[in-house]
């Protein structure tokens, strides 16, 4: 069965579409489903057909849900989003200067992939060695997000953004100490104690930018909290379509 709207390919039975949610019988009036061909002007590129296809695709991996999902694995995930919904707002209303996300759990299991970053990166010299270890802590949330996706899991997607998003916010403490030094580093010392070991206070200040920490602690801050909000709404919006078809059966 391909969706009439937007073309996406599914297995017969359902009366919407499980990639945009149109309703088949609304589309067509006598309650059937075929494939309408789309004309295509002779005057658009390969390219643009290209870029509609990857558009489609893209669409149909951010949306789809696949109808044989049982109540107890959409019920379970009912309860993660619970999860993420409290735990993430408690995140994002804290203040940077409280850490709190920082004394989370979270942050010790980012931190191996922070110092793994500094070790992966370290081939390409000493600030990036430097920065390899944020960038470690963003690219791992963002592979998992990422991998999600291609198995066509746009929720279990949803959870890699929350990640990348509380990743975000796990760094912009750090972010903003890089001028106090006064944070507690890896090692049991401080940034003030020890000399060209924080990592932020060596970036900023190899970029001439350390007079900017607190704003570049603020940015990354709100960032993560951006992200945070559209993974619960993609996350929230994916559970109610689940458990919608789930309703049906």
């Amino acid at each position: 069965m391909i969706c009439p709207k937007c073309a996406y390919q599914q297995a017969d039975g359902p009366g919407e579409c499980l990639c945009c949610g149109v309703i088949f019988a609304k589309v067509r009036g006598d309650g059937g489903v075929r494939a309408v061909p789309r004309e295509i002007p002779e005057y658009e590129s390969q390219a643009a057909s290209s870029l509609e296809g990857n558009r489609a695709w893209l669409k149909g991996r951010l949306l789809i849900i696949q109808p044989d999902e049982n109540g107890f694995m959409v019920a379970g995930r009912g309860a993660c989003y619970l999860l993420l919904l409290i735990w993430g707002w408690r995140l994002v209303t804290s203040s940077i200067a409280s850490n709190y996300v920082g004394e989370s759990f979270l942050h010790l299991i980012n931190l191996p992939f922070h110092e793994a970053g500094h070790l992966f990166f370290s081939p390409l010299g000493r600030f990036l060695q430097v920065l390899g270890g944020t960038l470690g802590q963003w690219l791992i949330p963002l592979i998992v997000l990422c991998a999600f996706l291609v198995k066509g899991n746009p929720f279990g997607a949803a959870v890699g953004l929350w990640w990348l998003g509380e990743s975000f916010l796990d760094i912009a403490p750090y972010m903003d100490d890089a001028r106090a030094g006064q944070l507690l580093l890896l090692g049991g010392v401080t940034g003030s104690e020890v000399e060209d070991y924080h990592d932020w206070e060596i970036i900023l200040s190899k970029l001439g930018w350390l007079r900017y920490d607190h704003l570049i602690a603020r940015t990354t801050f709100t960032i993560g909290s951006i992200l945070m909000i559209l993974s619960l709404v993609w996350g929230g919006f994916i559970l109610y379509r689940q458990f919608r078809e789930l309703r049906k059966r």
